[in-house]
């Protein structure tokens, strides 16, 4: 049987709140560049394919990059 330990740490309303809006800009940042891509080439060109290949590859180019843009966030906000 595995125990977990009791202990418990407090943590302040600052912090919750610093990591719930960092978590939210970075969520707006993964996603909605990509996003607006797939919808401009589909809806200019006509081109569903292409408008998901050029989406996903800048999803996971941002998504490379995360964690940079995980720690600029988080210096700016604190």
């Amino acid at each position: 049987m595995i125990k977990f330990p009791k202990k418990k740490t407090n943590i302040s309303t600052e912090v919750i709140s610093n990591t719930i809006w960092i978590s939210a800009f970075l969520a707006m940042i993964l996603s909605i560049p990509p996003l607006c891509i797939f919808l401009g080439i589909y809806f200019l060109m006509g081109n569903l394919i292409v408008g998901v290949i050029v989406g996903f590859g800048v999803h996971f180019i941002i998504l490379a990059f995360s964690n940079k843009i995980s720690k600029f966030l988080t210096n700016i906000m604190s």
